[in-house]
This record gives C-alpha cells, sequence and structure tokens, in this order.
C-alpha cells in the first residue's frame, strides 16, 4: 500500500441537493429541493446523470427526495467523516483538517500537528474554516462494495446524520450495514435564512418499515452474510487501515468540486457583508486546466 495516500471506499456515483450554475460570468452554487444522483463524469453542462436517477426518480413520481440506501461499514465513523477543513484559494488544496481538537497543518516545512480550537476560535484560518463532511452510501445492488458519496458543509445535515448513524448502530446492536435504511430531504426556516426554506440531509429508515422492522431485517441479513462467509469486521478494519494511510482524503481530481463548495466564484458580499477576494473569480477555471494537464501527463 502506497504510504501518504488514503484509500476510500470505491466512488461510484455522487448524491447531491444542488448544482453550479453560471450566472453574469461567474459560478455560483445553487441550492435544490431534492436529490439528484451523477455520475463522476462532467460535461460542458455539468455532471453526467447516473441511470440510477432516473429509475428512482420515477419512482418518486418526479421529484427525487427520499433514497432508499444501505451502508458500507458497521462502524459510524467510517460511514460518515466529518472534518474542520481550511483550502487553500489559489491551489484548492486542503491548508488545515482538524476535529476541534488536534490538526494536521501544511506548511513550507511539511505537515505538522497542531491544536484545532474550531472554526470560530482559530486565528489561523481567519474564518475561512468550515465543517466539510463525506458520506458514502450503497445505492441499488450493483455493486456490494461501490459507493455514491454526498459531500456537504451543512452544519444541519453533518450533526444530523451523525446522530442517526450513533444511534441505528445501537439499537441495531452493530449492525449498521444491514440496516434497510433511506436518505430523505427535509426542510426548515430559521431566522438565518430569513424565514426561507433551507434543506438538509436525514437518515432514516426505510419507507413502509418500523424500527423494530428494520432491526428485524437487519438481524436477518447479518446472519446469512456470516453463513456466506462474508466478514464485515474484517471490511471494517480494511476500511478504517485505508483512511489513516494518508493525511487528506480528497485526491486532486475531487479539488474542483469542493472548492466551487467552499469557494464559489462570486463578489457578492458575505454573510458578514465582506466581499471576497478577487482571487476567487478565476479559481474553478485554473482548477480544471490543472487536472486536465494531470490526465494528459
Amino acid at each position: 500500500m502506497l504510504k501518504g495516500l488514503t484509500i476510500t471506499p470505491p466512488v461510484v456515483g455522487r448524491i447531491s441537493i444542488g448544482r453550479v450554475i453560471e450566472r453574469n460570468g461567474k459560478r455560483l452554487p445553487e441550492k435544490d429541493d431534492q436529490f439528484t444522483l451523477t455520475s463522476q463524469v462532467q460535461n460542458r453542462d455539468g455532471w453526467i446523470l447516473h441511470p440510477l436517477d432516473e429509475t428512482l426518480r420515477k419512482d418518486a413520481g418526479g421529484k427525487l427526495r427520499s433514497i432508499p440506501v444501505r451502508l458500507l461499514f458497521n462502524d459510524p465513523a467510517l460511514n460518515l467523516r466529518a472534518d474542520y477543513s481550511l483550502f487553500d484559494r489559489s491551489t484548492g488544496r486542503p491548508v488545515c483538517v482538524g476535529n476541534g481538537e488536534t490538526s494536521r497543518r501544511v506548511g513550507k516545512e511539511g505537515m505538522t500537528q497542531e491544536l484545532c480550537p474550531g472554526p470560530d476560535g482559530c486565528s489561523f484560518a481567519m474564518g475561512e474554516c468550515k465543517a466539510y463532511a463525506r458520506l458514502n452510501v450503497r445505492v441499488g445492488d450493483e455493486d456490494e462494495l461501490g459507493s455514491f458519496v454526498l459531500r456537504t458543509t451543512s452544519y444541519n445535515t453533518i450533526r444530523t446524520l451523525a446522530a442517526r448513524l450513533q444511534y441505528f448502530h445501537a439499537v441495531s446492536g452493530g449492525r449498521l450495514a444491514c440496516m434497510p435504511l433511506e436518505l430523505k430531504l427535509r426542510g426548515k426556516s430559521t431566522t438565518m435564512s430569513f424565514r426561507s426554506a433551507i434543506y438538509y440531509v436525514d437518515l432514516v429508515v426505510r419507507s413502509g418499515l418500523t424500527l423494530e422492522q428494520a432491526i428485524a431485517q437487519a438481524r436477518e441479513v447479518d446472519q446469512s452474510r456470516r453463513d456466506a462467509g462474508f466478514d464485515q469486521e474484517a471490511l471494517d478494519e480494511a476500511a478504517r487501515r485505508g483512511f489513516a494511510n494518508g493525511a487528506f482524503e480528497d485526491l486532486a481530481e475531487d479539488v474542483p468540486a469542493v472548492v466551487e463548495e467552499f469557494y464559489p466564484d462570486s463578489q457578492e458580499p458575505g454573510p458578514g457583508g465582506q466581499a471576497p477576494s478577487s482571487d476567487t473569480v478565476s479559481l474553478h477555471e485554473r482548477l480544471q486546466k490543472k487536472v486536465a494537464r494531470a490526465g494528459t501527463a
């Protein structure tokens, strides 16, 4: 295994609740009120839809607001990885990733271990650090070990998913990977959203099942897997070693999508009235060119 390379679950597609649009020559993130499943391929119009998107959308009657899923791992922390992350505006590379206690920071002298006070108390990040999480889930039965990844910087989504994973792990006796679940889009209004609806992702028992029925199914699936020789504990341990093998999870080709979420190409004032610096205007284009050059090298 190559040291320094984080080994992540194989990804066959993406799950998003928004898209990036062009407005006045700038690329801006636009939130949506439904899920979208895409492949990992982009064209000039954006991400190409995954075939499952059409299938699930037909079953849902148009708006895709819930997705039946299973998890890859029993350990909640392997399914959802959440950090406080700071990205370099000029390169899109992660600069500092922490958990509220300690962080890994890249500087001129290489990687260092630092204290992490969190975004609100960090003088190094100066307000540019955000909570950033990745959730891997199985959608469909085509690939038992392949997954769709949901990337998010939403505190509502991160907090809700973290709680649900811990709770389902507890009530199922640790059989989280065997639970029949679904991602569900929920809306809420707050004073900070000026009473307009904001959407976040929840994880619930699959529609038509009670919690008790879902646990009973999980026990049956777990026993069936064990009878077939499926070693879930070994799979969790392999994933744990893979995540620990590198400092940062995202690869170079993932950087443009991540930066669009963190630093949209906009000159509109932010929440504090401060306009973003001009170096974000062409950041997406620069990163796309870098990735393209790397792909042809």
